[in-house]
Protein backbone atom coordinates (compact mmCIF):
# COMPACT_ATOMS: atom_id res chain seq x y z
CA UNK A 1 0.00 0.00 0.00
CA UNK A 2 1.37 3.25 -0.73
CA UNK A 3 2.32 6.13 1.77
CA UNK A 4 0.86 9.35 2.17
CA UNK A 5 1.68 12.52 0.17
CA UNK A 6 4.91 14.21 1.40
CA UNK A 7 6.32 17.67 0.40
CA UNK A 8 10.22 17.90 0.20
CA UNK A 9 10.90 21.48 -0.36
CA UNK A 10 13.99 22.76 -2.17
CA UNK A 11 14.31 19.23 -3.69
CA UNK A 12 17.62 20.04 -5.71
CA UNK A 13 19.75 20.91 -2.13
CA UNK A 14 21.93 18.28 -0.33
CA UNK A 15 19.68 17.66 2.35
CA UNK A 16 16.50 17.68 0.48
CA UNK A 17 17.78 15.06 -2.25
CA UNK A 18 18.86 12.57 0.55
CA UNK A 19 15.45 12.96 1.99
CA UNK A 20 13.50 12.24 -1.21
CA UNK A 21 15.64 9.39 -1.40
CA UNK A 22 14.88 7.71 2.25
CA UNK A 23 11.17 8.74 1.49
CA UNK A 24 10.90 6.77 -1.59
CA UNK A 25 12.68 3.64 -0.45
CA UNK A 26 9.84 3.99 2.48
CA UNK A 27 6.72 4.01 0.04
CA UNK A 28 6.05 7.23 0.53
CA UNK A 29 4.75 9.16 -2.79
CA UNK A 30 7.25 12.52 -2.91
CA UNK A 31 6.71 16.16 -4.48
CA UNK A 32 9.75 18.45 -4.44
CA UNK A 33 10.07 22.34 -4.65
CA UNK A 34 12.22 23.83 -7.42
CA UNK A 35 12.41 27.45 -8.32
CA UNK A 36 11.90 26.59 -12.05
CA UNK A 37 11.42 23.84 -14.54
CA UNK A 38 14.83 23.38 -15.02
CA UNK A 39 16.14 21.66 -12.20
CA UNK A 40 13.78 19.00 -12.56
CA UNK A 41 16.15 16.77 -14.60
CA UNK A 42 18.54 17.19 -12.40
CA UNK A 43 16.98 16.09 -8.72
CA UNK A 44 15.07 13.29 -10.81
CA UNK A 45 18.67 12.17 -12.02
CA UNK A 46 20.05 12.21 -9.09
CA UNK A 47 17.14 10.05 -7.26
CA UNK A 48 17.64 7.43 -9.79
CA UNK A 49 20.96 6.91 -9.08
CA UNK A 50 19.74 5.61 -5.63
CA UNK A 51 16.25 4.45 -6.10
CA UNK A 52 13.69 3.32 -8.82
CA UNK A 53 10.56 4.94 -7.98
CA UNK A 54 9.99 7.75 -10.76
CA UNK A 55 6.40 6.98 -10.51
CA UNK A 56 6.36 8.28 -7.10
CA UNK A 57 7.85 11.36 -7.72
CA UNK A 58 6.67 14.84 -8.92
CA UNK A 59 7.57 18.24 -8.62
CA UNK A 60 6.25 21.59 -7.96
CA UNK A 61 7.06 25.17 -8.79
CA UNK A 62 7.69 27.85 -5.74
CA UNK A 63 9.94 30.59 -4.70
CA UNK A 64 10.54 31.09 -0.89
CA UNK A 65 10.26 34.67 -1.74
CA UNK A 66 7.15 34.52 -3.75
CA UNK A 67 3.49 33.53 -2.26
CA UNK A 68 2.54 31.98 -6.28
CA UNK A 69 3.34 28.32 -6.12
CA UNK A 70 3.02 27.14 -2.20
CA UNK A 71 -0.93 26.16 -2.57
CA UNK A 72 -0.47 24.22 -5.38
CA UNK A 73 2.86 22.31 -3.47
CA UNK A 74 1.24 21.63 -0.81
CA UNK A 75 -2.24 20.45 -1.87
CA UNK A 76 -3.45 16.81 -1.12
CA UNK A 77 -0.26 16.28 1.05
CA UNK A 78 -0.48 14.81 4.60
CA UNK A 79 3.66 16.47 5.49
CA UNK A 80 6.14 18.47 4.87
CA UNK A 81 9.51 19.10 4.89
CA UNK A 82 10.53 22.56 4.91
CA UNK A 83 14.53 21.77 4.00
CA UNK A 84 14.93 25.16 1.43
CA UNK A 85 16.65 28.15 3.22
CA UNK A 86 19.75 29.77 1.97
CA UNK A 87 22.89 29.00 2.81
CA UNK A 88 25.91 31.97 1.75
CA UNK A 89 29.12 31.63 -0.07
CA UNK A 90 30.11 34.69 1.44
CA UNK A 91 29.12 37.23 3.53
CA UNK A 92 26.29 39.12 2.36
CA UNK A 93 26.48 43.00 1.90
CA UNK A 94 22.83 42.95 3.56
CA UNK A 95 21.69 40.74 5.80
CA UNK A 96 18.32 40.80 5.14
CA UNK A 97 19.28 38.85 1.70
CA UNK A 98 19.47 36.00 3.88
CA UNK A 99 16.62 36.69 6.77
CA UNK A 100 14.22 37.55 4.58
CA UNK A 101 13.84 34.76 2.64
CA UNK A 102 14.54 32.29 5.35
CA UNK A 103 12.26 34.01 7.70
CA UNK A 104 9.45 34.49 5.10
CA UNK A 105 9.59 31.90 2.78
CA UNK A 106 9.29 29.59 6.08
CA UNK A 107 6.01 31.60 7.15
CA UNK A 108 5.12 30.87 3.33
CA UNK A 109 5.45 27.26 3.91
CA UNK A 110 3.61 27.18 7.21
CA UNK A 111 0.69 29.27 6.10
CA UNK A 112 -0.07 27.19 2.24
CA UNK A 113 0.73 23.95 4.75
CA UNK A 114 -2.14 25.00 7.70
CA UNK A 115 -4.87 26.60 5.32
CA UNK A 116 -4.34 22.94 3.03
CA UNK A 117 -4.52 20.54 6.33
CA UNK A 118 -1.27 19.19 6.43
CA UNK A 119 -0.69 17.36 9.56
CA UNK A 120 2.56 17.70 10.31
CA UNK A 121 5.53 20.22 9.44
CA UNK A 122 9.42 19.47 9.77
CA UNK A 123 11.26 22.52 9.71
CA UNK A 124 15.06 22.18 8.61
CA UNK A 125 16.86 24.32 11.41
CA UNK A 126 20.28 24.51 12.56
CA UNK A 127 22.74 24.71 15.26
CA UNK A 128 23.54 27.92 14.57
CA UNK A 129 19.98 28.49 15.75
CA UNK A 130 21.14 27.32 18.76
CA UNK A 131 24.70 27.99 19.89
CA UNK A 132 26.11 30.80 18.24
CA UNK A 133 27.28 34.22 19.73
CA UNK A 134 27.61 32.29 23.29
CA UNK A 135 31.22 32.33 25.03
CA UNK A 136 30.85 28.22 25.53
CA UNK A 137 33.42 27.84 28.38
CA UNK A 138 32.54 23.91 28.58
CA UNK A 139 28.77 24.42 27.75
CA UNK A 140 27.17 21.92 25.94
CA UNK A 141 24.03 23.35 24.35
CA UNK A 142 20.89 21.45 23.85
CA UNK A 143 17.43 22.13 22.69
CA UNK A 144 16.66 24.59 25.21
CA UNK A 145 19.22 26.90 24.31
CA UNK A 146 19.05 29.90 21.25
CA UNK A 147 21.88 31.44 19.38
CA UNK A 148 22.46 35.20 21.12
CA UNK A 149 21.64 37.68 18.64
CA UNK A 150 23.00 40.40 20.07
CA UNK A 151 26.35 38.90 19.75
CA UNK A 152 28.50 40.77 17.87
CA UNK A 153 30.16 37.69 16.81
CA UNK A 154 27.18 36.68 15.24
CA UNK A 155 26.82 36.55 11.47
CA UNK A 156 23.24 36.55 8.89
CA UNK A 157 23.29 33.18 8.62
CA UNK A 158 22.97 32.43 12.00
CA UNK A 159 20.14 35.24 12.50
CA UNK A 160 18.80 33.90 9.42
CA UNK A 161 17.91 30.03 11.29
CA UNK A 162 16.92 31.53 14.73
CA UNK A 163 14.57 34.18 13.34
CA UNK A 164 13.23 32.09 10.74
CA UNK A 165 12.89 29.58 13.12
CA UNK A 166 11.46 31.35 15.61
CA UNK A 167 8.73 32.89 13.56
CA UNK A 168 7.56 29.36 12.88
CA UNK A 169 7.00 28.76 16.78
CA UNK A 170 5.44 31.78 17.07
CA UNK A 171 2.92 30.74 14.18
CA UNK A 172 2.08 27.44 15.20
CA UNK A 173 1.62 29.00 18.72
CA UNK A 174 -1.22 31.31 16.87
CA UNK A 175 -4.57 30.79 15.41
CA UNK A 176 -3.52 31.03 12.30
CA UNK A 177 -2.26 27.63 12.64
CA UNK A 178 -5.62 25.57 12.77
CA UNK A 179 -3.72 22.67 14.64
CA UNK A 180 -0.54 22.10 12.23
CA UNK A 181 1.73 20.46 14.07
CA UNK A 182 5.37 21.96 13.93
CA UNK A 183 8.89 19.82 14.51
CA UNK A 184 12.10 21.09 14.18
CA UNK A 185 15.46 19.34 13.17
CA UNK A 186 18.55 21.71 14.47
CA UNK A 187 21.50 19.79 12.32
CA UNK A 188 25.34 21.02 13.05
CA UNK A 189 28.18 20.70 9.89
CA UNK A 190 26.46 18.44 7.50
CA UNK A 191 29.29 15.90 5.92
CA UNK A 192 28.39 12.39 4.44
CA UNK A 193 27.97 11.52 0.68
CA UNK A 194 26.65 13.79 -2.27
CA UNK A 195 24.18 12.56 -4.46
CA UNK A 196 25.19 14.60 -7.67
CA UNK A 197 28.07 17.24 -8.77
CA UNK A 198 26.81 20.15 -6.96
CA UNK A 199 28.17 19.85 -4.09
CA UNK A 200 26.96 23.43 -2.19
CA UNK A 201 28.70 25.30 0.49
CA UNK A 202 28.07 22.00 3.01
CA UNK A 203 30.95 20.38 0.90
CA UNK A 204 33.16 23.04 1.36
CA UNK A 205 35.48 21.64 4.19
CA UNK A 206 36.20 18.18 2.32
CA UNK A 207 36.62 20.00 -0.56
CA UNK A 208 39.13 22.51 -0.08
CA UNK A 209 41.18 20.44 1.87
CA UNK A 210 41.15 17.44 -0.97
CA UNK A 211 42.27 20.08 -3.83
CA UNK A 212 44.99 21.79 -1.25
CA UNK A 213 42.73 24.73 -2.03
CA UNK A 214 44.10 26.49 1.43
CA UNK A 215 47.99 25.02 2.38
CA UNK A 216 46.82 24.73 6.12
CA UNK A 217 43.33 24.59 8.64
CA UNK A 218 41.87 27.32 10.11
CA UNK A 219 41.28 27.02 13.66
CA UNK A 220 37.62 26.33 13.39
CA UNK A 221 35.49 23.48 14.48
CA UNK A 222 31.62 22.51 14.08
CA UNK A 223 29.30 19.68 15.81
CA UNK A 224 29.06 17.41 12.88
CA UNK A 225 26.59 15.17 11.16
CA UNK A 226 25.96 12.98 8.33
CA UNK A 227 23.68 13.80 5.82
CA UNK A 228 22.03 10.76 5.46
CA UNK A 229 21.20 10.95 9.54
CA UNK A 230 19.89 14.72 8.93
CA UNK A 231 17.35 12.93 6.13
CA UNK A 232 16.64 10.30 8.32
CA UNK A 233 15.88 12.38 11.49
CA UNK A 234 13.42 14.19 9.31
CA UNK A 235 11.50 11.43 8.80
CA UNK A 236 11.46 10.25 12.51
CA UNK A 237 9.92 13.33 13.23
CA UNK A 238 7.63 13.63 10.84
CA UNK A 239 5.86 10.15 11.83
CA UNK A 240 6.92 10.18 15.64
CA UNK A 241 4.11 11.41 17.21
CA UNK A 242 5.99 12.38 20.23
CA UNK A 243 8.36 14.91 18.06
CA UNK A 244 5.13 17.29 17.42
CA UNK A 245 6.25 20.23 19.51
CA UNK A 246 9.90 19.46 19.66
CA UNK A 247 13.44 20.80 18.47
CA UNK A 248 15.93 18.06 18.03
CA UNK A 249 19.95 19.03 18.21
CA UNK A 250 20.91 16.76 15.43
CA UNK A 251 24.85 16.09 16.41
CA UNK A 252 27.43 13.35 16.35
CA UNK A 253 30.54 14.71 17.58
CA UNK A 254 32.52 18.07 17.20
CA UNK A 255 35.33 18.10 15.15
CA UNK A 256 38.06 20.30 14.47
CA UNK A 257 38.85 21.46 10.85
CA UNK A 258 41.89 19.83 11.11
CA UNK A 259 40.65 16.48 12.63
CA UNK A 260 38.74 16.22 9.68
CA UNK A 261 42.01 17.13 7.58
CA UNK A 262 43.97 13.88 9.27
CA UNK A 263 41.11 11.49 8.48
CA UNK A 264 40.98 13.08 4.56
CA UNK A 265 45.21 12.37 5.00
CA UNK A 266 45.15 9.06 6.42
CA UNK A 267 43.11 7.74 4.15
CA UNK A 268 44.23 9.34 0.77
CA UNK A 269 47.43 11.64 1.00
CA UNK A 270 49.01 7.46 -0.12
CA UNK A 271 47.10 7.89 -3.24
CA UNK A 272 48.65 11.48 -4.53
CA UNK A 273 46.56 13.61 -2.55
CA UNK A 274 48.03 16.43 -0.64
CA UNK A 275 45.41 16.92 2.08
CA UNK A 276 47.05 19.57 4.58
CA UNK A 277 47.47 18.84 8.02
CA UNK A 278 48.71 22.01 9.89
CA UNK A 279 46.72 24.70 11.65
CA UNK A 280 46.36 28.05 10.05
CA UNK A 281 47.15 30.99 12.86
CA UNK A 282 44.53 33.18 13.34
CA UNK A 283 45.96 36.44 12.35
CA UNK A 284 46.97 34.79 8.83
CA UNK A 285 42.98 33.33 8.41
CA UNK A 286 42.08 36.73 9.36
CA UNK A 287 44.29 38.34 6.44
CA UNK A 288 43.51 35.40 3.92
CA UNK A 289 39.97 36.58 4.51
CA UNK A 290 40.27 40.01 2.95
CA UNK A 291 40.54 38.14 -0.22
CA UNK A 292 38.75 34.65 0.29
CA UNK A 293 34.94 35.35 0.53
CA UNK A 294 34.46 31.76 2.02
CA UNK A 295 37.36 32.63 5.22
CA UNK A 296 34.87 35.71 5.81
CA UNK A 297 32.38 33.51 7.26
CA UNK A 298 34.26 31.62 9.83
CA UNK A 299 36.44 34.03 11.16
CA UNK A 300 34.24 35.28 13.92
CA UNK A 301 33.95 31.83 15.34
CA UNK A 302 38.42 31.22 15.15
CA UNK A 303 39.28 28.80 18.03
CA UNK A 304 35.93 28.56 19.71
CA UNK A 305 34.28 25.17 20.32
CA UNK A 306 30.35 24.40 21.41
CA UNK A 307 29.84 21.07 22.10
CA UNK A 308 25.94 19.84 21.17
CA UNK A 309 23.73 17.43 22.87
CA UNK A 310 22.38 14.82 20.83
CA UNK A 311 20.80 12.95 23.91
CA UNK A 312 16.80 14.51 23.22
CA UNK A 313 17.21 12.95 19.51
CA UNK A 314 18.23 9.40 20.31
CA UNK A 315 16.23 9.30 23.36
CA UNK A 316 13.13 10.00 21.45
CA UNK A 317 13.83 9.11 18.11
CA UNK A 318 15.34 6.22 18.54
CA UNK A 319 18.29 8.47 16.00
CA UNK A 320 21.70 6.50 15.35
CA UNK A 321 24.06 8.30 13.65
CA UNK A 322 27.27 7.74 11.58
CA UNK A 323 30.73 8.58 12.92
CA UNK A 324 33.06 11.89 11.88
CA UNK A 325 35.02 9.48 9.83
CA UNK A 326 32.24 7.49 8.21
CA UNK A 327 30.95 10.80 6.85
CA UNK A 328 34.04 12.49 6.22
CA UNK A 329 34.75 9.63 4.29
CA UNK A 330 31.83 9.18 2.58
CA UNK A 331 31.95 12.75 1.36
CA UNK A 332 35.04 12.44 0.11
CA UNK A 333 34.08 9.32 -1.91
CA UNK A 334 31.11 10.80 -3.74
CA UNK A 335 32.91 13.62 -4.66
CA UNK A 336 36.21 12.11 -6.55
CA UNK A 337 32.95 9.94 -8.06
CA UNK A 338 31.00 12.73 -9.37
CA UNK A 339 34.38 14.70 -10.20
CA UNK A 340 34.02 17.80 -7.65
CA UNK A 341 37.72 16.63 -6.56
CA UNK A 342 39.67 15.26 -9.17
CA UNK A 343 41.96 12.40 -9.04
CA UNK A 344 45.88 13.13 -8.66
CA UNK A 345 47.64 12.33 -11.91
CA UNK A 346 50.15 10.17 -11.78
Amino acid sequence: MTKPLVLVTGASGFIALHCIVQLLEQGYQVRGTVRGPDREGEVREAVKRQVDAADRLSFAHADLNKDDGWPEAVAGCDFVLHVASPFPADVPKNEDDLIKPARDGALRVLHAAAAAGVRRVVLTSSTAAVAYGHVADGKVFDENDWSDLSSPNIGAYEKSKTLAERAAWDFVAGPDAKGLELSVINPGGVMGPLLSARSGTSAEIVRRLMTRDIPACPRIGFAMVDVRDVASAHILAMTNPAAAGKRFCCVNGFAWFNEIAEILATEYNHQGYRVPTKIMPNFIVKIAALFDPALRLITGRLGQKADVSNKLITDVLGWKPHSVPEMTIAMAESMIEFGVTAKPSK
